[in-house]
């Protein structure tokens, strides 16, 4: 497992748009992709998941990625949180 923190940059937040991206980009990988914040954690190929969390700007979240392609995996949710949160 693979496991990084991330802080949203985004000035609202997680929100709809970007959320269904990720859901998206999240459901076609191999391995599984958990969000967290604080006690909270969701399943990031369910858009009520994601969103549920609430995380704001300035927020820290946690990513863990598991699976037979963790790494190159976490590289791609990396790299698509940088660019749009």
């Amino acid at each position: 497992m693979i496991t990084f923190t991330y802080v949203i940059k985004d000035e609202m937040g997680i929100h709809a748009r970007p959320a269904g991206q990720l859901v998206k980009l999240a459901s076609g990988l191999s391995s599984t992709v958990t969000l967290g914040k604080g006690n909270k954690k969701g399943d990031a190929r369910k858009i009520f998941a994601v969103m549920g969390l609430g995380i704001k700007c300035g927020e820290e979240m946690s990513v863990a990625v598991e699976g037979e392609k963790e790494a190159e995996d976490a590289e791609k949710i990396r790299e698509f949180l940088e660019q749009n949160l």
